[in-house]
């Protein structure tokens, strides 16, 4: 399975969604709760990724400095170096970069790096199973005789 079957079975109605890089860690916070997300793509156009910020920046930071990080810019809270993919990218692939990497959620980019959506952990994970899956019983039937 590919990124690009992933991207097509989560086609989210509200599009991506991302925030720009000014904002408040606590309007980030807010955002990311209400959407059920645990991470946001910092962006200062809305098309390219300057930057991603999840819960665990947020509650990291919080842990370091107390509440005042909340008025603090998703600038200064955001990882900069953004690791992407593209949807020809394999499933096996984003898991290992994920894995990796230590980060749970991953940016998907054309090939002129304008953002097509996000691939979380769990969604490569789904995949990888449905895949497996799959595997699993095309290999029965042929056992079988179906």
């Amino acid at each position: 399975m590919i990124v690009k079957q992933i991207l097509a079975a989560k086609a989210l109605p509200e599009g991506l969604i991302t925030i720009k890089p000014e904002m408040t860690v606590a309007d980030a916070a807010r955002l990311l709760s209400e959407k059920r997300i645990g991470a946001v793509v910092v962006s200062e156009d809305g098309k390219r990724p300057d930057g991603i910020l999840s819960e665990r920046d947020i509650v990291r930071e919080l842990g370091r400095t107390g509440a005042s990080v909340l008025d603090r810019k998703v600038r200064e809270l955001m990882t900069s170096r953004v690791v992407t993919c593209q949807c020809g990218d394999h499933v096996r692939d984003v898991l290992s970069q994920m894995t990796e990497g230590r980060f749970r959620h991953l940016p998907v980019v054309d090939a002129d790096g304008n953002m097509l959506g996000v691939v979380s952990i769990g969604d490569a994970v789904a995949a990888r199973l449905t895949q497996l899956k799959a595997d699993r019983d095309a290999l029965t039937g042929m056992i079988m005789g179906n």
